[in-house]
């Protein structure tokens, strides 16, 4: 009797956990990436003429070469993104330290590319926490990146534990510069962020352009680019060529770690995410909506000011025209992914960053164009935004508690 009481009870236990599974946020957020990789494999079959001609010779033929390049399209993509299985086997069995360092280079790319994504879509998820929506993430990882350079090597003769952390707060400070500006006039003029944050770009844009061109110019140079850093500004890496491999990964995870612990942990926080869902109320309990507005676009600004910096003191040493290719831009897809939380943020900058990655050695041995990642990206990207989709084809039932969405205060907003 007591037997079957327990097992009633147990198995009522995993019925409620199941339940509470199938209505959890998470388990549609991998869900949609799950349905993003299958279709993803799916187009890259279909744009594939091997298929095509499979199918001419009988429909098992067709289906089995479609399935095949779908499986080399992703094996690619897997050996690009962390390496091949074999090759580090090999290397780590021969114990040639540059064939060992060759087999795990991917994945260290992987994680340098996931770098500028990880503060790129911190800038973006904070200032969602406080209703804002920072479009401009793009430009002010272009201030950022300028005046980093310009304080790496401008300041000579000093040690590198005073200059790259200096380096770091001047591209933090351009960054914090580019989205102040916005912020100000939202706060005082009622000026529509997403329009100020766009036009801000394009004068970033035009404005790195032109320093590149004059003062920024390396004289030695004939094309436009900036001097080298000095050695003294250039991020610590961790292993010799050709891992790239820096300590600006673990500067963005404690970061990420401290943006968590300001929004969650601390008053100041509480009254940031209070303002961002309901100002109203957040102006009737006696908090300043015009501080919060600043200051959130400031910080998101400094987030983005130090992707540009990670990427000039750690991967690039000097600034180049278009030296970002749309990590900004890629950083709204990146927050919203990760819900807007910092470490749903890191989880998701690590998969674009890994994708991005594996997406060259995918071209080069799948013969599969790289805009399929991106379809692939915004395929799982339109399945988080639109829950309903993926819990209509998975038969989930639908949460208790409405799920949580961002409210812009710009947006029909107050």
């Amino acid at each position: 009797m007591n037997n079957s009481h327990k097992n009633t009870r147990k198995s009522g236990s995993i019925q409620i956990f199941l339940e509470e599974l199938q209505k959890s946020p998470l388990t549609v957020t991998i869900l949609a990436i799950v349905t993003g990789i299958i279709l993803g494999g799916f187009l890259a079959a279909i744009t594939s003429l091997e298929m095509y001609a499979a199918f001419k010779v009988s429909f098992w033929d067709g289906l089995k070469t479609g399935l095949s390049v779908a499986w080399s399209t992703y094996s690619a993509l897997f050996t690009g993104s962390v390496g091949d299985i074999g090759k580090i086997r090999a290397a780590l069995a021969g114990g040639d330290a540059m064939e060992i360092r060759r087999a795990f280079s991917p994945f260290f790319e992987s994680l340098v590319q996931s770098t500028p994504f990880i503060l790129g879509g911190l800038a973006v998820a904070f200032g969602f926490r406080v209703g804002l929506f920072n479009i401009g993430v793009e430009g002010q990882i272009f201030i950022g990146a300028m005046t980093s350079v310009w304080a790496g090597f401008t300041f000579t003769g000093l040690p590198p534990i005073i200059h790259v952390p200096l380096a770091l707060a001047f591209g933090a400070l351009g960054g914090a510069l580019w989205g102040f500006i916005p912020g100000f006039l939202k706060a005082k003029t009622g000026a529509h962020e997403v329009i100020n944050t766009i036009m801000m770009n394009y004068i970033a844009f035009r404005l790195s352009d032109f320093m590149l061109r004059g003062p920024l110019k390396d004289p030695n140079e004939y094309t436009p680019k900036s001097p080298w850093i000095q050695e003294s500004a250039k991020l610590l890496r961790f292993f010799k060529d050709p891992i790239r491999f820096h300590i600006g990964f673990f500067i963005a995870l404690g970061i990420a770690f401290l943006i968590y612990w300001l929004l969650f942990k601390t008053t100041w926080g509480f009254e940031l995410r209070t303002v961002g869902s309901n100002p109203n109320a957040a102006k009737y309990a006696g908090m300043n909506n015009i501080i919060a507005t600043v200051a959130a676009m400031s910080v998101s600004g400094a987030l983005a000011g130090l992707a540009g910096a990670n990427e000039v003191l750690g991967v690039n040493y000097r600034l180049l025209p278009a030296f970002s290719s749309g990590y900004g831009f890629d950083s709204i897809a990146l927050a919203l992914l990760g819900k807007n939380h910092p470490f749903g943020v890191v989880l998701a900058a690590l998969l674009f960053g890994f994708l991005r990655n594996g997406a060259r050695q995918m071209q080069l041995k799948a013969g599969i164009p790289v805009d399929i990642i991106s379809i692939l990206q915004a395929l799982i990207l339109a399945f988080v935004a639109a829950p309903a989709i993926i819990r209509t084809i998975y038969r989930l039932k639908e949460p208790d508690v409405k799920e949580e969405g961002v409210k812009l205060s710009g947006w029909g907003g107050n």
